[in-house]
């Protein structure tokens, strides 16, 4: 027990000393979970606390053209800007770059006249089928002429299809209100009163959202929820900076043939490592997870909620943190130089947090990464976090993901010994 003790006190002093370790592994991803964290945050409530600028050319005189733009306000997420002087597409791009609107739309001239005659053409189709005989009408007046949106080239398509589906909605109400009214006028001979139209058009389902949990809780899961369990992983991976390179330096300087000489041998010192590096991986979880829960509210972020079954949670950190520290050691056994241990280190995380889900979700790959996607361990700590802090699940609904990423951890730990025995290191 003196002799492990001793071994990590020296491995506590060699990793005081490397600041750009230290750096690396604490102050990044502090800086890399509260940036993700707000600039995901503001893109979650886009819709919500903020306005997506819209213009607006209505070349529309008439009464559906007046409607279409009361249910674009309606819609609530368009700041609507009216710029009835612009003619041209070339202006209108220039007007979008000059209001920092992202989108806009032209609305033809004849909107109105076309919308009204298909209206008339639908409601005169609807009474004939029904045996009651109505003015026969051409149906080459039917078609309506498209609204023109255009957009800025840097929208992403979720986003850009997201606002196509709000202003076909604010199009099907205008094309809803003239056909009950002109069905209403054919059958009575009088306009429909307004105070019926808002009763039908407005008399729709609502759809109540409710998140999934394995508690029962209903707490809507927060670009905080998502992010600290992501950028926690990924600072206890990044010990690969130190670790890899502390491991690298024995070699250089023969740490590892005096060891052999010694009683106590390099097994000892592995275990020293291992021990020192898992309790640097737990601080850092305490530190990212401590900023989520009393820093974030203060910077206008949303609040971490800690998962119910804390004793799950120290259980998945403690095995992430083993994985992370073997990792490390594996690279730091077979690379040459420290140049090699930093840049394959820092590389092959960023690798396996894009592969494992880190850095886009995992449904979102294609499905020639999903086989791909298991052999990140990153995606198994990710898995295991989200099944507590986003599914509100325990121990036993996220072993499944515990035990590849203990498989992975101990296939880590035999390449470190092999790799060991082939340079005759132990």
């Amino acid at each position: 027990m003196f002799k492990l003790t001793a071994t990590i006190r020296k491995d506590l002093r060699i990793l005081l000393r490397d600041k750009v370790g230290l750096l690396l592994m604490f102050l990044m991803p502090v800086i890399l979970a509260v940036v993700i964290t707000a600039i995901q945050n503001s893109t979650f409530e886009l819709v919500n606390d903020n306005k997506i600028p819209l213009i607006v050319v209505n070349r529309d005189t008439g009464e559906a053209g007046r409607q279409l733009l009361e249910s674009i306000h309606s819609a609530g997420i368009f700041s609507v800007l009216h710029t009835p002087e612009i003619s041209a597409s070339d202006n209108l791009a220039d007007a979008m770059k000059a209001h920092d609107a992202l989108v806009a739309i032209i609305v033809p001239a004849d909107f109105t006249s076309k919308i009204k005659m298909k209206a008339k053409i639908i409601s005169a189709k609807a009474l004939k089928s029904v045996g009651l005989e109505t003015d026969s009408l051409s149906e080459k007046s039917q078609h309506v002429e498209s609204l023109k949106m255009l957009y800025h080239p840097v929208m992403q398509e979720s986003f850009r299809q997201s606002i196509q589906g709000a202003l076909k909605s604010a199009v099907s109400i205008v094309e809803s209100k003239q056909i009950l009214n002109s069905l209403y006028l054919r059958l009575n001979d009088e306009p429909m009163p307004s105070a019926l139209e808002k009763e039908i058009l407005e008399n729709t389902t609502g759809v109540e959202q409710m998140a999934v949990s394995r508690d029962g809780s209903r707490n809507v899961p927060n670009a905080t929820q998502h992010n600290i369990p992501a950028w926690t992983i990924f600072a206890m991976f990044f010990v690969v900076i130190s670790l890899g390179s502390s491991v690298v330096r024995e070699k250089q300087n023969g740490s590892f043939l005096r060891l052999k000489t010694l009683a106590s041998g390099y097994l000892l010192s592995l275990i020293s490592k291992q021990i020192t590096y898992l309790f640097v991986t737990l601080i850092q979880a305490a530190i990212i997870f401590a900023i989520g829960i009393w820093i974030f509210p203060h910077i206008g972020l949303p609040a971490l909620n800690l998962p119910s079954d804390i004793f799950a949670t120290f259980v998945v950190l403690l095995i992430c943190g083993w994985c992370a520290v073997s990792f490390a050691i594996c690279i730091g056994v077979f690379a040459s130089t420290q140049e090699q241990a930093n840049g394959l280190g820092a590389v092959s995380i960023v690798l396996l947090a894009a592969v494992g889900g880190l850095l886009v979700p995992s449904f979102a790959m294609p499905d020639s990464f999903r086989y791909i996607i298991k052999l990140s361990p990153l995606h198994w700590c990710l898995e295991a976090f989200y099944g507590l802090f986003l599914e509100g699940g325990n121990l036993k609904d996220i072993m499944m993901n515990l035990l590849p990423l203990l498989a992975i951890t101990l296939l880590f730990q035999l390449i470190t010994f092999w790799g060991l025995k082939k340079k005759n290191l132990i």
